[in-house]
């Protein structure tokens, strides 16, 4: 199946220039994919041939290949698999190294941080058990510096070292602060780091363990080669700073760049912010479309803190944007251009004002009412994202849909299950407390959930985003719940996409035969499911345009993001202003999401709730708009159209 691509517009023409100019601004060469799934086939050749050469010139000797841990090698596991597997790599002369390992006995072996490069690789294919090389995190205390001595030594001058790293630049067990000059040893882990691994330990801190084993940060750097990775917007920032910002104590991946051959891997959204990205007119020529001249004219507003209107000739010329003028200036008509340009995206009738010019508008008056056909990740991703609009599409009569892909039943903690258990006992309704409770107490730690537990938390998921439906008028016949089975493992980790989670999107589109589709663009969530439902969507609109559906010309699809990242305005192509009452109203919604308030199960870096969350980013948007010379709102959601599928 198809990955889903953000849209482009515009940019640089690398057909012009040598393509090591993209890597002007780079301290560390990155290279950038589209989907993770590439990038992982990329450094699988380059392992491959490594592997290869090294067997060809050094005959008796083994090759030494390390590789983190964590969930981020996954692709690249299952590839060097099935690279191994189908007999373009052997593994009998490769020694194979660890990075890290959690010291506590007794562990699970879900629980242990190898567990993917066992599953995904080591278990899959046919190499000597003497030739892997994990860090044990069960050596009796009193021999552990010993340990950690022999297995430093063993692990220095690797070959190549493969490796992901963490939200704050961490790698391995190696955190802020630690030395660069750093071997294999044991430490003791932040409360920080114990509450990012507690997923794998009933997501309690409290039963993640206090201490772990991990390769200093001389060791990784005495390795010969190094490969670096990163995936997902969540990484964008880091990804930036590792790259293009200097070295840093605080940020230990960014000492990598001390290394003379490292290489940094990264998907196409994970690399969303650095240079080549977000300014490419600093390094080269570009393809000027509208909306590409829009971003470059944003982006000289924001950097000398001017309106639009209010920009000069210098202010182009000294931020090298030469070439923008000489192909569309002058400046003042250009500011015009712009200025106007960000103007129609403005739009309070998100579904099409009846009767109006819409020649300048986002949205085309006709037809009236639309079908709008809204999906929802999880059953709070609606309100949450883009919870102004959807009300202002109810209000405004539109016949209105909202689709929940997934049940979210993993995001209810057991506490929640419990008073609603004990409130249906108080009001006579049946007293299955202790029957529950058991049920609670029966759980395993790593562990899927039992199934009938999973089913009422979907069920309080179901009843919390009704009501949120119904605080602003939806009738509950337009509130759909479709489950797709991929979400239902049971644990944080998901089943694979298939056609199955395809058919069940397609059949309520040809239901329902939308003018609009709203579906989420924000791939930054934390577990994928994002990007899962939205790839899932999109496929199915694509199977249904293949198959002569004849709506689906005119259908438009709308991306919205959420609680993690917003679009930045040079994409913006509809931007819904959200007046104070609308916004208490999107509050009031969000907050029947009781289970998802106060204690969010998975709420990130950002500890604040979700309500907050949006209403920082739709008030900051309004405040860009502000900015840039735009008429001053409360709040404003903004959304990219996605104009091929």
């Amino acid at each position: 199946m198809k990955h889903f691509s953000l849209p482009k517009d515009g940019g640089i023409r690398i057909s012009d220039v040598p393509t090591d100019i993209l890597h002007a601004c780079d301290k560390m060469y990155t290279k950038v994919y589209t989907t993770p799934e590439e990038a992982s086939a990329r450094i699988v050749d380059k392992i491959v041939k490594s592997i290869n050469e090294f067997r060809s010139t050094n005959p008796g000797r083994h090759f030494k290949l390390g590789f983190s841990t964590g969930s981020s090698p996954i692709p690249l596991f299952d590839r060097l698999a099935e690279a191994c597997n189908s007999g373009r790599l052997s593994m009998d002369a490769v020694d194979v190294y660890s990075t890290d390992e959690f010291y506590q006995k007794g562990l699970k072996p879900h629980q242990k941080r190898t567990f993917a490069l066992c599953e995904h690789f080591l278990y899959r294919i046919d190499i000597p058990e003497s030739n892997i090389h994990l860090l044990d995190g069960e050596r009796p205390y009193d021999t552990m510096s010993d340990y950690c001595a022999e297995f430093d030594e063993a692990a220095r001058d690797l070959d190549l070292l493969v490796m992901g790293f963490g939200e704050n630049g961490q790698v391995g067990f190696n955190e802020v602060g630690a030395e660069k000059y750093s071997r294999t040893r044991c430490v003791m882990l932040s409360y920080n780091s114990r509450k990012r691994q507690a997923r794998n330990f009933g997501r309690e801190v409290k039963d993640t363990p206090k201490m772990a084993l991990t390769m200093g940060l001389s060791t990784m750097l005495s390795a010969k080669k190094i490969y670096l990775m990163a995936w997902g917007e969540g990484k964008a920032g880091l990804v930036r700073k590792v790259v293009e910002e200097p070295w840093d104590t605080d940020c230990p991946i960014s000492l990598f760049q001390t290394h003379d051959n490292v290489r940094m891997y990264v998907d196409e959204t994970a690399g969303s912010l650095l240079t080549r990205e977000v300014a490419p007119w600093t390094l080269g020529p570009c393809e000027w479309t509208r909306k590409f001249r829009r971003k470059a004219v944003i982006w000289l507003s924001q950097k000398v803190g001017k309106p639009v209107l209010m920009l000069t000739q210098e202010d182009y010329l000294k931020n090298n944007l030469d070439e923008l003028l000489e192909k569309h200036g002058p400046y003042d008509k250009l500011n015009v251009e712009i200025f106007n340009d960000l103007q129609h995206t403005i739009t309070g009738w998100p579904g099409g004002k009846p009767n109006a010019d819409d020649s300048t508008r986002p949205v085309p008056s006709a037809p009236f009412p639309k079908t709008v056909l809204i999906f929802s990740p999880h059953p709070d991703d609606d309100v949450i994202s883009m919870g102004g609009t959807f009300i202002r599409l109810v209000h405004q009569g539109h016949n209105v849909h909202v689709a929940y892909e997934t049940s979210g039943n993993v995001a209810v903690h057991d506490d929640v299950v419990l008073q609603h258990m004990d409130a249906a006992s108080q009001l006579g309704f049946g007293d299955r407390f202790d029957e529950v409770k058991a049920l609670i107490d029966s759980k395993r730690p790593g562990q899927p959930e039992p199934r009938a537990l999973l089913d009422i938390k979907a069920a309080i998921r179901r009843s919390e985003a009704r009501g949120a439906d119904r605080s602003f008028g939806l009738d509950s016949s337009h509130v759909h719940f479709l489950n797709l089975p991929f979400y239902e493992s049971g644990g944080i980790e998901k089943l694979p996409r298939s056609q199955t989670d395809v058919d069940i999107i397609k059949k309520i589109m040809s239901d329902l035969k939308p003018d609009q589709i709203y579906m989420a663009g924000d791939l930054a969530d934390p577990h994928g499911t994002h990007r899962v439902c939205t790839e899932c969507a999109m496929e199915a609109l694509s199977q249904l345009k293949e198959e002569g559906a004849e709506w689906t010309r005119n259908c438009v699809v709308w991306l919205y993001r959420g609680a993690w990242m917003e679009w930045d305005l040079g994409s913006v192509d509809m931007a819904v202003p959200i007046s104070p009452a609308d916004v208490i109203e999107k509050r009031h919604a969000i907050y029947h999401h009781l289970s998802q308030k106060d204690i969010v199960p998975f709420p990130g870096e950002d500890p604040r709730e979700f309500w907050q969350r949006a209403e920082d980013r739709t008030q900051n948007t309004a405040r860009l708009y502000s900015e840039l010379g735009m008429a001053q709102y409360s709040a404003i959601e903004v959304f990219v159209k996605c104009g091929s599928i």
